[in-house]
């Protein structure tokens, strides 16, 4: 028996529908939502195991509703005393809070649903050779050591199971499992004084759902060759110049720019001011759905929670909505905002299926999910043949963006520069810089369905406390004209 399977042996059983019995007369509706998540990370270094840890954590957050306003309560007690007392207080801060409220919930934001997820997988965990991925990740260090000159090669393997039950008062009863699977290989090249690092996919882009299947070793070591020869070719190349360029994104760096520039500044409760005084405003205002014209034609992004395997794909968000693929921007037009049914409810503009909490400790807030820049009819080949002079930029290294979420620039690991149709030279340090819409609407190719490429992060954070959320973004590459490009750190 694994550690984990071990350590689940010994907790004790929780059923959520006979603890909503407990306290289904604490308010005017209850609602109860169970979380337990177990975690495996095992990472290499030069050659040597560095890290091999589980962790499991369980609770429940109790939401109640009482006088039109909504509190919680999460408790780690999973005993009658434990979730009674949890379900008093959601209920005695909805009912001080009431008296306050700027807006009178219902039962509308928490719709009764029946409904079950399971995420694509073939291997579960229990039945992973989990020692197998510490020889693995060992052997993938080895493969990025590609010469002396790559000081630091890191293999990191992530393996999630989340086991999610909410049920309520109005007769919400859904249960969602997802198994997901993350990797991360890194070279450090040095030289003198000089550091270049080159990754897979970008830091901690390439995550699925899926089981332990998601390791396609053989081919991981070939791109861990690859991703060692590209970092010491980053040590000996110039800098990026500094010119305005057409610029071609690679997939793993249009996980960025859609994640930054388009996501984050849709977000209702951020554009009906929640995150302010934290994480910032949007510069999207509630009047430019169905007006602003956010890019060019080609621009078609949608909310797709049911894309198989991605990051974030899930049937209902936390609310108990049902979660259904959405344009919000379609052949350039703003239509549809990322809000759950709260935020439509205060704002009065349409949203999506994304109330999503982080941990079972954590009242859900609207966040993104599966956000995807639907696939045109270019080729790469095509883009870079079209393009006199530009450059070509993979895998994300920095991002800075203000908190209107309008002006940014980021920085990639990679690039080359086009020159007359073709890929020239490798350059370093290469850097970009923009402001949203402008910078959409200079979108002027998409790459085809072949070069469609589903990439994710488990590292989103928003909201006070901070919520750390797994989100998913697929893109083919993209080419947007006249952007200003510069060298050095970003």
């Amino acid at each position: 028996m694994s550690t984990a399977l071990a350590l689940q042996a010994e907790l004790p059983g929780f059923d959520p529908l006979a603890a909503l019995g407990l306290i289904r007369a604490e308010a005017d509706w209850i609602g109860l939502r169970y979380s337990q998540e177990t975690s495996h990370r095992r990472t290499a270094r030069n050659g040597r195991s560095e890290q091999n840890s589980v962790s499991i954590e369980r609770g429940a957050m109790v939401e109640a509703l009482v006088d039109g306003q909504i509190a919680y309560a999460g408790t780690s007690d999973l005993s009658a005393t434990g979730i009674v007392r949890a379900a008093r207080r959601a209920a005695a801060l909805a009912r001080a809070s009431a008296r306050h409220k700027l807006f009178g919930y219902s039962e509308a934001q928490r719709p009764p649903a029946q409904g079950r997820y399971h995420s694509p997988r073939r291997i579960d965990l229990a039945a992973a050779d989990l020692a197998e991925f510490t020889a693995r990740l060992i052997e993938a260090t080895r493969r990025l050591q590609v010469s002396d000159r790559i000081v630091t090669a890191t293999a990191e393997a992530n393996l999630v199971e989340t086991e999610l039950r909410y049920v309520s008062s109005n007769g919400s009863d859904i249960s969602q499992s997802f198994l997901m699977a993350g990797q991360n290989f890194v070279a450090i090249a040095q030289d003198g004084g000089a550091t270049q690092q080159r990754s897979l996919n970008g830091p901690t882009a390439r995550c699925w759902q899926a089981g332990a299947e998601a390791y396609d070793w053989d081919r991981l070591y070939d791109e861990c060759e690859r991703v060692g020869r590209e970092a010491l070719a980053l040590l000996d190349a110039q800098d990026c110049p500094n010119e305005t360029l057409d610029l071609i994104l690679a997939p793993d760096q249009m996980l960025l720019q859609i994640h930054e520039s388009v996501g984050h500044p849709l977000e209702l409760d951020r554009i009906l001011g929640d995150e302010r005084n934290y994480a910032g405003w949007s510069f999207v205002k509630p009047e430019d759905f169905g007006q602003l014209r956010y890019g060019s034609a080609l621009m078609n992004i949608v909310f797709d929670p049911g894309l198989a395997g991605q990051f974030a794909a899930y049937a209902y968000d936390d609310g108990g909505a049902p979660a259904r693929r959405e344009y919000l921007i379609q052949d350039g037009l703003l239509l549809r905002g990322l809000g759950g049914l709260e935020s439509q409810a205060r704002s009065g503009l349409p949203g999506v299926a994304n109330f999503r909490s982080a941990s079972w400790n954590r009242a859900p807030i609207d966040r993104m999910a599966n956000i995807n820049l639907e696939p045109g009819a270019s080729s790469l080949e095509a883009m870079i043949a079209s393009v006199e002079r530009g450059i070509y930029m993979e895998a994300n290294r920095s991002w800075s963006i203000d908190d209107y979420r309008n002006k940014f620039q980021f920085g990639c690991e990679y690039a080359r520069l086009i020159e007359d149709g073709r890929l020239a030279q490798v350059v370093k340090n290469p850097n970009y810089r923009g402001i949203s819409v402008p910078f959409w609407r200079s979108l002027t190719a998409v790459g085809n369905p072949e070069e469609f490429r589903a990439y994710g992060t488990p590292y989103c954070g928003k909201g006070e406390p901070n919520q750390i959320i797994r989100v998913g973004h697929a893109s083919p590459p993209c080419l947007f004209a006249n952007v200003e490009v510069f060298g050095g750190d970003a």
